[in-house]
């Protein structure tokens, strides 16, 4: 839905600078590639660590840079059958590192118990079906079939995993996470007992 309403768009404002790359024998390939290995790095060195402030902003901004290679193939003719194979074959590494990188805080943070396990399963369960939609619209276009509609596109997956990890980097508590302050810098702290340090030493029974 996203997806399609801003495509009209990021065409509009990157035209331009999407052929001064060409002009510098810039290749949709090799943006293609280039926004993959931004996407990893961001995701799996601020996600995992808990940054869910700067971690949302890069990769948004590595979201909207992500459309200069196709919007560049089609300005200059370059559109080929293995571009379109590279670029969705780098858009499923990046979405796994993006909601990989969010399960495995998830395992590493939250406090053990039911939860935990629900939120760690959900996100694995969003990295499989991330990588099943694309897969079932191909098999289905190989036996003449349509499977191209559904209820969200990558953007719009992508859009809602960031802005609500976005928010939680503002203070929103992660849910269940009782025992956590909020998010300072974007990155969780836990809270401290501010009665310990003022409790005599506990005497043993009997002395």
């Amino acid at each position: 839905m996203l997806g399609n309403h801003g495509r009209g768009l990021t065409k509009a404002l990157f035209t331009r600078p999407a052929l001064a790359l060409g002009r510098l024998g810039v290749t949709p390939n090799m943006l293609t590639v280039t926004g993959t290995a931004l996407s990893v790095t961001a995701a799996v060195t601020l996600l995992p660590q808990g940054r869910f402030v700067a971690g949302p902003l890069v990769l948004l901004v590595v979201l909207v840079a992500d459309s200069f290679d196709g919007i560049l193939a089609r300005a200059t003719g370059k559109s080929s059958v293995f571009g379109a194979f590279l670029d969705s074959t780098m858009d499923r590494l990046a979405d796994g590192a993006v909601l990989g990188s969010l399960a495995a805080w998830a395992a590493l943070s939250m406090p053990a118990g039911v939860l935990r396990t629900v939120t760690v399963v959900a996100a694995l369960a969003a990295v499989v079906t991330a990588a099943t939609v694309p897969y079932a619209r191909a098999r289905a276009e190989s036996i003449g079939a349509t499977a191209s509609v559904g209820i969200a596109e990558r953007t719009d997956r992508l859009l809602v995993a960031l802005g609500a990890t976005f928010i939680v980097g503002l203070g929103a508590p992660p849910v269940g996470a009782h025992h956590r302050a909020p998010l300072r810098g974007g990155r969780l702290l836990h809270h401290r007992d501010p009665t310990r340090a003022h409790r005599p030493p506990a005497v043993p029974a009997g002395g």
